[in-house]
């Protein structure tokens, strides 16, 4: 299944409920960030091969298990690895800033999870140009091909994942849903949640529709930003306008505890929850019933695949290796339920415990 995105835009959505946002000035091995190791291997020149990771935040735990991943993969090689951060999910300009920094610092690759999709076209450009391969994780640019290879999770099937799921556990029912979606515009917010339509089997949704798609049956649709706080606010109002609603889809588990903070303040019970994303602590919100089902990313695998393929370059001259299309990478996604249903493959809690984020 093609990942392409033609016209909108992406975030990553992340903790906020976990980790507060605390603005992160760019950190750049070279202009303040961190070496994979001492001995350098040598490609082609006799120099240590420089590799670039830039995220959207530097406090985000997704980006950290990121970087934890690029660290472990450039340690392996002998690489040199230059990280940045954004001050806020959505700095373009501390972006643009790291990339230049990186391709005057030497980086024969550059990871990239851009804030503005389209905003920081030009400037990867500009760093292709030169030479530089450029590798976008998990949110793909706008247009995709403006990089060499988009390594990131099969959002429209996560989505699909956790749809199937819901028809399953509710068939029989009417289903009276709420999505609590992330922003308008934003490609990983449109693919999930249509994806989940699509798997739900309750309205026209794939991968290349631009917009969100809402039968009948979604009775309520607010945007949260994927933020524990404004996912209350908008269960809040959601309940409001439908109060005897039954199914509940959250762009991330932060969006989802804050509408089972919601839910649980109004007296409901018996709401399916499901999600997406499945780190440690959204596994936690499975363990503990909170969440019915979320599908399960892999952030560790986009870093550490990303540098090896940049790595492979500099050396043999070895392009990146691609699973799904000309450049895109499928990381993989795995539904994560201790409720198993009939009929759509999952794994437990316990062991989505054992790889989350890995």
């Amino acid at each position: 299944m093609s990942q392409r995105i033609r016209s909108s835009r992406r975030t990553r959505l992340g903790w906020r409920w976990a980790a507060g946002v605390i603005p992160v000035a760019l950190l750049v091995a070279g202009c303040g960030g961190s070496s994979g190791g001492s001995t350098g291997t040598t490609s082609g020149g006799g120099k240590q091969v420089v590799v670039g990771l830039i995220t959207k935040t530097d406090t985000n735990p997704f980006f950290v298990k990121m970087k934890e991943g690029a660290q472990k993969a450039a340690k392996a090689d002998g690489a040199k690895l230059l990280t940045a951060a954004g001050k806020f999910d959505g700095d373009n300009a501390g972006q643009v800033t790291a990339l230049e920094n990186m391709v005057a610092a030497g980086a024969k690759g550059i990871l990239i999870t851009p804030s503005d999709t389209k905003a920081i076209v030009p400037s990867i450009a500009k760093a292709r140009a030169k030479g530089v391969l450029v590798i976008a994780l998990d949110t793909p640019t706008d247009p995709q091909s403006a990089v060499d290879a988009l390594f990131a999770t099969n959002n429209f099937k996560a989505g699909v994942l956790i749809g199937q799921y819901t028809k399953a556990v509710e068939a029989g029912k009417t289903l009276k849903i709420a999505t609590l979606d992330l922003a308008p515009g934003i490609s990983v917010g449109i693919l999930r949640h249509n994806g989940f339509i699509s798997g739900l089997g309750a309205g026209t949704a794939d991968e290349k529709t631009t917009g969100l798609v809402n039968p009948a049956s979604v009775v309520c649709s607010n945007d949260t930003q994927g933020d524990q706080a404004k996912g209350q606010t908008a269960m809040e109002n959601c309940l409001k306008k439908a109060p005897d609603i039954n199914v509940v889809y959250t762009i991330n588990e932060p969006a989802a505890n804050g509408a089972n903070k919601a839910l649980t303040s109004a007296g409901k019970t018996g709401v399916t929850i499901v999600s997406v994303d499945g780190g440690c602590a959204g596994v936690g919100l499975v363990k503990s019933g909170v969440i019915g089902a979320t599908s399960q990313q892999y952030p560790l695998k986009m870093a550490s695949l990303g540098v090896q393929a940049i790595y492979d370059l500099a050396t043999s001259g070895k392009k990146p290796a691609v699973s799904e299309g000309l450049d895109f990478y499928n990381t993989g996604v795995a539904l994560v339920t201790d409720k198993a249903a009939t009929g759509v493959t999952s794994i437990s809690s316990a062991d989505a415990e054992k790889i989350c984020w890995g």
